[in-house]
């Protein structure tokens, strides 16, 4: 088959979960013998193959609330009017929705992928948010599929519009021997520091972390792995709240030396509360690193009994008190922890498999098999 990836910044993975989800699963569709299309955000002169994928470099709007949807735009456009009409389309972020009908006009059978509740993002204005919550409704009523990573954003979708999801959570990179050579430039160590890895937008609960954190009796650093391109404001009050016991180290992109920053943790802080299965809480778990998650049913859908969760800046003092006390006086337990939490990883959230339903899907949309009734799109 010949599958178009629309909707994303593109490969290589750079950036966030779903540019990670389309190079591990389009590598893998690639040599199962299918051809894989890319749209990529990205100037001209950049690379038009990525392992094995075709890649297509389009601009886009550099805004906040442009940036998406004019590269998607541009995206589809590109794509109907090739001489080669692809076998199926997976657009990812429901925010993409009001371009299906271009591709159902050149009769591409199309699955989005809904990806978390992004109304509830507090980056998003009263006119974001309504428009997010329409686009959740456009693709209920024009996609041929629809995609959900985690049960809870099935659950929603199912209770809210009465409209089945296809189920296909991400993967987690098992990382068996990690090594720590890469944490001396940091002046780290093993197991001396806790470690967040986020981008900076209210929802991750960067802020609340770093103030829990100052406020708990903690010896071990927290190191913030991240930024954001349009919070200048909230980037400025999680410096100011931080202490010198946080070091805000920006962006990792040396993917052997973030690997290392999460294996060698005394325990990662996940604190995002809109998404659905998380990359960044999927890699902490391959790491088999001891977690601490915002306490809400995608999380602890995800990490299981084997977490630590918290909701306020002082449940995550005493989950922090807890990892440190159980690390220095009884280390037996918190390895037993990270075991368990990196054989749920391995059990439930392996790359083939996830590939392996990304081409069955296909498969079904390029044959035309899939009869998921034609719904309103109106909310229960």
């Amino acid at each position: 088959m010949r599958i178009a990836m629309i909707g994303t910044r593109g490969v290589p993975a750079r950036y966030g979960g779903f540019e990670t989800a389309i190079e591990e699963i389009g590598k893998r569709l690639v040599e199962n013998g299918h051809e894989v299309v890319v749209y990529c955000r990205g100037a001209e002169g950049a690379p038009k193959t990525y392992l094995g994928m075709e890649l297509h470099h389009l601009p886009a709007v550099q805004s906040k609330v442009l940036e998406t949807l004019s590269h998607t735009f541009l995206s589809v456009l590109h794509l109907i009017f090739q001489h080669r009409r692809p076998d199926a389309a997976i657009v990812f972020n429901a925010a993409n929705s009001v371009f299906v009908p271009l591709l159902r006009l050149r009769a591409i059978p199309t699955a989005v992928h809904v990806d978390g509740l992004e109304w509830q993002r507090a980056k998003w204005g009263k006119w974001g948010r309504r428009y997010y919550r329409m686009a959740e409704s456009l693709s209920i009523r024009w996609a041929d599929a629809l995609i959900a990573d985690a049960a809870g954003i099935a659950e929603y979708y199912q209770a809210e519009f009465g409209a089945a999801t296809e189920q296909i959570a991400y993967g987690a990179p098992i990382l068996d021997s990690p090594g720590s050579d890469r944490l001396a430039p940091l002046g780290l160590e093993p197991r001396c520091y806790h470690l967040v890895v986020a981008r900076f937008e209210p929802e991750n609960h960067v802020l609340e972390i770093v103030r829990g954190f100052v406020a708990s009796a903690a010896e071990r650093p927290l190191v913030v792995v991240g930024s954001a391109p349009y919070s200048d404001d909230y980037t400025a009050a999680i410096e100011a709240a931080a202490d010198d016991r946080v070091q805000l180290i920006g962006g990792v992109w040396d993917q052997v030396q973030l690997d290392q920053l999460y294996a060698n943790a005394a325990s990662y802080l996940h604190g995002h509360s809109v998404g659905g299965t998380n990359p960044s809480l999927l890699r902490a778990m391959g790491a088999g690193t001891v977690t601490c998650a915002w306490d809400v049913s995608f999380n602890r859908g995800v990490l299981g009994p084997g977490g630590h969760y918290f909701s306020s800046e002082s449940e995550l003092a005493d989950r922090l008190a807890e990892v440190e006390t159980e690390l220095t006086q009884s280390p037996a337990n918190w390895q037993e922890r990270a075991a368990q939490i990196l054989e749920r990883a391995r059990l439930n959230y392996d790359w083939d498999e996830v590939a392996s339903a990304y081409g069955e899907l296909a498969a079904r949309l390029a044959a035309r098999t899939l009869r998921r009734p034609r719904l309103s799109g109106r909310r229960r």
